[in-house]
């Protein structure tokens, strides 16, 4: 599930246009923003309560605005005032009928005689839960369409890895002999010097230098872990981080053991890939 998305969603309602916007990116924690118009300013709590239950982790911006109605649909005449004001009127001309027509302008100017719809409070209420629920799956839709992308892209570079340690393995033999024979040479001349200390050093590194199977089989078993954990699925951010941690920590300890250009290369490769895999893991919930 990717922490980047974008989702919108609008309905029309009694009450007005009721539109929401979502958008997310990457962020270590859950961070919530909320720009709501005045008359959802009452709701952010739930908004916030229904967000953190769907959304493990991201920065996230929430937008909703409410497009009342037009004018015209605003507004009503209040026939009471209006019954009132004819009564008045009609009563009026009896004293003086030389008086001119009422101009309707002129009465629907009047206080109270046109009044504006008064919003349903637990119907927008309503309406703004309904909205809110489908933008949030909506978003969650977006986050795992990115997600898939990301772990495609994983699993390519893991294919990678798996091919750099297979061609690394048959190398170590060769390289190991020719580091051996270098060492010999370098034991003659210590030998002839009589330099204990030395040949005991030389003796440590060549151990040292040769064996790097464990890191090769630890490599193999993260790879392995990783597919695992993505095949799985869920909040799976925090925990391949961790394990591109440890890749590149057996990367670095694979290129300091080197003992050819090669195993030196192969090192430096595994390293950029799996960077690459750690930059878009950033992306991940």
């Amino acid at each position: 599930m990717s922490m980047t998305g974008f989702a919108s969603h609008e309905r029309n309602t009694d009450n007005g246009v009721i539109q929401v916007e979502l958008r997310s990116v990457n962020q270590r924690y859950l961070e919530l923003h909320f720009k709501l118009a005045d008359a959802f300013r009452t709701q952010e709590s739930q908004a916030r309560e229904m967000l953190k239950a769907k959304l493990g982790r991201g920065k996230v911006e929430c937008r909703i605005n409410l497009a009342k109605a037009t004018a015209e649909e605003g507004l009503e005449l209040n026939h009471s005032v209006l019954q009132h004001i004819a009564a008045s009127v009609k009563t009026a001309s009896e004293y003086f009928p030389e008086t001119q027509a009422v101009n309707m302008l002129d009465v629907i100017q009047m206080p109270r005689v046109v009044t504006a719809q008064v919003l349903d409070a637990d119907v927008l209420a309503q309406d703004f839960v309904g909205v809110l629920e489908v933008a949030i799956e909506a978003l969650i839709e977006a986050r795992a369409r990115e997600g898939e992308k990301l772990s495609a892209m994983i699993l390519e570079r893991l294919t990678e890895v798996e091919a750099l340690v297979l061609t690394v393995k048959p190398m170590l033999p060769n390289m190991a002999k020719a580091y051996q024979e270098k060492l010999l040479a370098k034991l003659e001349e210590v030998k002839l010097s009589n330099d204990q200390e030395r040949l005991h050093q030389e003796m440590v590194l060549y151990a040292q230098r040769v064996d790097v199977d464990e890191e090769l089989s630890r490599l193999e078993s993260h790879v392995h872990e990783v597919k695992r954990i993505l095949a799985a699925g869920g909040m799976v951010g925090k925990k391949l981080d961790f394990l591109m941690q440890e890749m590149n920590r057996e990367a670095n300890t694979l290129g300091s053991k080197s003992v050819a250009i090669e195993t030196t290369q192969i090192a430096m490769q595994l390293k950029v890939l799996i960077e690459q895999m750690r930059e878009q893991i950033q992306n991940i919930a």
